[in-house]
């Protein structure tokens, strides 16, 4: 296009003007230009036991990074995912966190929690929109899982097993962890940080094929949110390799190989502070006796797991002891020698849990245990 006889400059665009005061008004598109970003929107699907990992992208436009309050609500099919009949299938996606997607040019990712068609209610699927919250309490989750390929663990031959676990937990060198694996976890680790996730650590775990990823949180939303966001990009990343990533807590069933857990590390405000052997044993004491609704929300299958073997308390026996990896609940030595104050780790959640559901559940049961007259006011 011309202007006055002269070439119009690329991203430039002519505005007419009345005739009287007709110009070569030229109005440069660029300085004004908005971005379009990719919104890739995450959720949870209806599947029982366990849901599985949904997502769909959308493109918006926005000056800047949009902040959480500039992305819309977003319709989906809940029929498709086990949360909806398909004679009225219309579900609703609800932002509840934002992180930048380092792998995408303008990429966003966006948990999200699902909801009625209303956009108010949450669906009956939605754990977070009832879970405990408490910004005073930190939890940091120890993720274990294995890689797998052709139905099997990664490094496991076609017929049998490999050589007995020993040398794999922690392990360096391709006998041990093969060429793939530390790939994939070191991509993980790289694209979590630089989404903002607070991802504090990998290792190569006890089996074969089986690794781990720790997710520290403040806050039991945060941390969830943050563990299933691990979750997706670990899926995500899998994908090129062309490897699957296996949750199950037994994969391999009733073997001398380990099974994977997600441990959850959790402390509150009054147990860094205060604390005290008094507040511990009652605190202890509590999780007995509620040991069967703790067990109800750690995960599906937790009894061939937990079984009193391979660093595992049995399921239906609560139990705890210091520095004690086969106890229900493992006390630091740190806890201890700092007047009982600190974090506790319960070992029984397994590697398919609902963070939102395990956190919510440790809460009220921490909720159940009173505390001196001079705490509570």
């Amino acid at each position: 296009m011309h202007v006055l006889g002269r070439p119009m400059a690329a991203g430039m665009t002519f505005a007419a003007r009345p005739i009287g005061g007709f110009t070569d008004h030229i109005v440069n598109n660029e300085r004004n230009a908005m971005t379009k970003f990719k919104l890739e929107y995450i959720w949870l699907d209806g599947y029982k036991p366990v849901p599985n990992l949904r997502g769909k992208t959308q493109i918006k436009e926005f000056e800047s990074f949009p902040t959480l309050e500039q992305l819309p609500l977003w319709g989906f099919d809940g029929s498709s995912t086990q949360q909806a009949e398909g004679h009225s299938s219309d579900c609703v996606l609800k932002p509840v966190a934002i992180y930048p997607d380092p792998v995408r040019t303008n990429g966003a990712l966006v948990m999200c929690e699902v909801m009625m068609p209303d956009g108010v209610t949450p669906h009956s699927t939605n754990t977070r929109a009832t879970i405990l919250d408490d910004e005073g309490a930190w939890f940091g989750f120890e993720q274990e899982y294995f890689f797998y390929k052709d139905g099997r663990p990664l490094g496991f031959p076609e017929h049998g097993y490999p050589a007995p676990q020993g040398p794999y937990y922690t392990g360096v060198g391709y006998k041990n962890v093969g060429d793939i694996a530390r790939d994939i976890v070191e991509e993980h680790l790289d694209i979590c940080l630089e989404a903002g996730i607070n991802h504090e650590g990998i290792n190569a775990e006890v089996a074969k094929g089986q690794w781990e990823f720790q997710i520290f949180g403040k806050g039991s939303k945060r941390a969830a949110d943050e563990i299933w966001m691990a979750r997706y990009l670990l899926e995500r990343v899998c994908e090129k390799y062309g490897v699957d990533v296996e949750y199950h807590c037994k994969p391999l069933g009733d073997t001398d190989w380990n099974g994977s857990g997600m441990h959850c590390n959790f402390s509150t405000k009054y147990m860094r502070e205060v604390g005290g052997k008094e507040y511990f044993e009652a605190l202890m004491a509590q999780f007995g006796k509620n040991w069967k609704e703790h067990i109800d929300v750690y995960g599906p299958d937790n009894d061939k797991r937990l079984t009193g073997k391979h660093e595992t308390a049995p399921w239906n026996k609560f139990s705890y002891g210091v520095a004690d990896r086969g106890a229900s609940i493992r006390v630091p030595h740190s806890f201890v020698n700092n007047g009982y104050k600190g974090y506790l780790e319960d070992r029984r959640p397994n590697s398919q849990g609902d963070p939102y559901a395990i956190a919510s559940r440790v809460l009220q049961t921490i909720a159940e245990v009173p505390l001196p007259a001079s705490a509570a006011a």
